[in-house]
């Protein structure tokens, strides 16, 4: 028998690429729908253990925290980047101040941070390092008198005390950065009893109510939760379980959300995989089909509200307290400028759709400031009386989301419109503009603390600054 040559044990070009092709189908088996959705149903069941053993509310950061919570069991959302924590690059985000979980730790003694993170890390940094940023800056800022909670606290065994001294050495810029933005301290002060505390709690950790007994003696306890056990192979060696499978939607989900999964669980997991996608294409073009409800409007700052396109006939409709609301509609369509002005007290603009209507929002803005300042400084007569007053204006912006467009054109608005934060209407003869980038940010945090939902992008914030500076030039 010939002795084998060195092309009969070596695999051909062509065995290597069936070969390489049969891993990827695994790794792709592995990453299933079905896979993802049962390892979020997992790793819900530990969240739902921590509450119940420690006692505390369970909050959501977004985007991925939802995913692990049940809606009925959820008290609220949290907004904790976890590029805030990238070594190198933390940071106190002066955008996403998160005030509201004040309220909500003083009034429960404590909160519970649910997220997760991708295959391999043990946590991810928005609870390993963002949110510790965030306590001590707090605490600096609402208990100056209590300088031992001011010291940084991260886990040991995720942060080495190289990293955790570095960013130590950052902290009073952070406080300089919050203090900048004029916030409202003693109303948060009255909010909390006592400094804030993180502590952090993984599937690999033993949970009994005592862990907190002695740091809710001195401390508002922020418990934050990573939901997902570490997977350090691969999924392949896991039986199915996929490391923080609510991550990353924009790659399996088909569309389907949080609030979707929860209310369809049961169908959704009882679907055979090859199923899946056509499930969840009908359950998204049914909630879609029944029409989104009536979105509230949220005060953001003195006169101006925002909302969701779906609250315009509620704007509009005739007010029984005596205001007269102007509406601007921020429309995912592009429409022409001539178009735009519908009646004296209703705009309509159309920006088109995502980052296309972030920029064109620049070209917007100068007619939309416009318009709404003839609306505030013509005084409305009274019916009664034939007298002027302004006291009941307002003026409702609205996007698709009711979240980011509109978000920004009240912020351009704050700026534009009115002299100061308690909402004075600039008259037609006091048009003397100076705004910065100071003076901005802070009519920012305001906005971002009247409605922490708010989630304007980058491109309109840009857009908006744009504005606001270039026309001093």
């Amino acid at each position: 028998m010939p002795a084998s040559t060195l092309a009969d044990i070596v695999f051909s070009e062509q065995a290597n690429h069936n070969f390489s092709k049969i891993l990827g189908d695994l790794k792709k088996s592995n990453l299933s729908i079905t896979n993802r959705l049962k390892s979020i149903q997992h790793d819900a069941a530990f969240v739902q253990e921590v509450a119940d053993v420690l006692g505390l509310p369970l909050v959501a950061n977004e985007r991925c925290g939802s995913w692990y919570i049940d809606p009925q069991l959820k008290t609220g959302s949290a907004y904790f980047k976890s590029t805030d924590g990238h070594t190198g690059q933390w940071k106190f985000s002066t955008r996403r101040l998160n005030f509201h979980l004040v309220e909500v730790i003083g009034r429960n003694d404590g909160c519970i941070i649910v997220d997760s993170t991708r295959r391999g890390k043990r946590m991810p940094d928005a609870l390993s390092k963002t949110i510790p940023i965030w306590c001590s800056v707090l605490n600096q800022a609402l208990f100056p008198s209590h300088p031992s909670s001011h010291e940084l606290h991260v886990p040991p065994t995720v942060v080495s005390s190289s990293e955790a001294s570095q960013m130590s050495s950052r902290l009073s810029y952070f406080l300089t950065s919050l203090l900048a933005l004029q916030p409202d301290l003693s109303a948060l002060r009255q909010q909390i009893t006592k400094p804030l505390r993180p502590l952090w709690v993984t599937p690999d950790d033993d949970l009994t109510p005592e862990m907190l007994a002695e740091i809710t003696t001195r401390y508002h306890p922020v418990v934050c939760c990573t939901s997902s056990r570490r997977v350090v192979g691969t999924e392949m060696s896991e039986e199915g379980y996929i490391q923080g499978a609510g991550d990353d939607t924009e790659n399996w989900a088909h569309g389907l959300t949080a609030p979707l999964f929860w209310a369809n669980q049961s169908q959704l997991l009882e679907t055979p995989e090859g199923e899946l996608p056509g499930l969840i294409e009908k359950l998204v073009a049914n909630s879609e089909a029944g029409g989104q409800a009536v979105g509230e409007l949220k005060r953001v700052a003195p006169r101006l509200f925002v909302g969701a396109l779906s609250a315009e006939a509620e704007a509009l409709a005739p007010s029984s307290n005596g205001r007269e609301v102007c509406v601007v509609g921020l429309v995912p369509k592009t429409t022409e400028k001539e178009t735009w002005e519908k009646s004296k007290r209703h705009m309509e603009v159309g920006l088109g759709k995502s980052k296309t209507a972030s920029r064109f929002l620049r070209e917007a803005l100068p007619s939309i400031c416009d318009f709404v300042s003839r609306f505030l400084q013509e005084p409305a007569a009274d019916a009664e009386t034939g007298t002027g007053r302004e006291t009941n204006k307002e003026v409702a912006l609205l996007c698709e989301s009711g979240r980011d467009l509109s978000v920004g054109v009240a912020l351009a608005l704050y700026c534009w419109c009115f002299v100061d934060s308690a909402g004075t209407i600039r008259s037609a003869q006091d048009q003397e503009q100076n705004h910065n980038k100071a003076s901005i940010r802070v009519k920012l945090g305001h906005i971002m603390t009247a409605f922490p939902d708010a989630n304007p992008s980058r491109a309109t914030l840009q857009s908006v600054n744009s504005f606001l500076m270039d026309w001093q030039k």
